[in-house]
């Protein structure tokens, strides 16, 4: 028996990661804080993470984060390569596109590398806590691993992606007002996430401890998604 919605929360959960690759290139103001444009979106990755973690278990969940691992190198490759193919003539947006997809593998590296080390972090993280209080207390973990996980994102990211391209100030403004979004919009959407955990766990019929799982990310092959 497969499992209902899986499959279509995989679906959404690599469309967010793909388009906040390419909205990050933007970085905006609000107030007196600077944000990386992914930074609207991105924040939903992680709860996403809690949700499949939380339910599926982190054995299912390693198979989904390298799922978006390769999406996202995929993205980055196809704009390379249309990026060097010679424009058509009467096309006058080469530049453009050098100046916002042209960029985007950049942004797309250190998003694969921050993606996969924190969101590995935060899967870890929120497993062992699971196990440590005994289902119990969904928001600690739910947040706790977000602090972490989102940490090592934040940091790995801003510096791969902006080193050298945006004044060194900016640069941890920016590392700053991303992590405290990112960790405030965890724990604005608590409500949203126990709410979601509770009808999957129903629906899906399933409710995952890792008691014995070997949490290496490249273990893959133990894993089916179904029930």
């Amino acid at each position: 028996m497969r499992f209902k919605y899986l499959d279509i929360l995989i679906g959404i959960f690599v469309t967010v990661l793909l388009v906040s690759n390419v909205v990050a290139v933007k970085i905006f103001k609000l107030g007196p804080f600077s944000f990386a444009g992914g930074t609207i979106l991105f924040p939903l990755a992680y709860i996403f993470g809690d949700v499949f973690t939380e339910v599926y278990g982190y054995k299912r969940t390693r198979r989904i984060i390298w799922t978006g691992f390769l999406a996202n190198i995929l993205m980055a490759i196809v704009f390379i390569i249309v990026g060097k193919l010679p424009a058509a003539s009467g096309w006058q947006y080469q530049s453009a596109y050098e100046a916002i997809l042209g960029w985007v593998p950049r942004i797309v590296i250190a998003s694969i590398i921050a993606y996969w080390l924190g969101e590995f972090t935060n899967s870890f993280i929120l497993a062992k806590m699971k196990i440590w209080t005994k289902g119990k207390w969904l928001w600690t973990r739910t947040i706790g691993s977000t602090i972490v996980g989102e940490l090592v994102d934040t940091i790995v990211f801003c510096l791969i992606a902006f080193w050298a391209r945006i004044p060194t100030g900016l640069l941890i403004t920016v590392i700053i007002s991303n992590y405290l979004l990112k960790v405030l919009v965890e724990v604005a959407f608590t409500p949203l996430t126990y709410f979601i955990v509770g009808f999957l766990k129903k629906q899906e019929g399933v409710d995952t401890y890792d008691y014995q799982t070997n949490f290496t990310p490249f273990n893959l092959k133990d894993t089916e998604y179904q029930a």
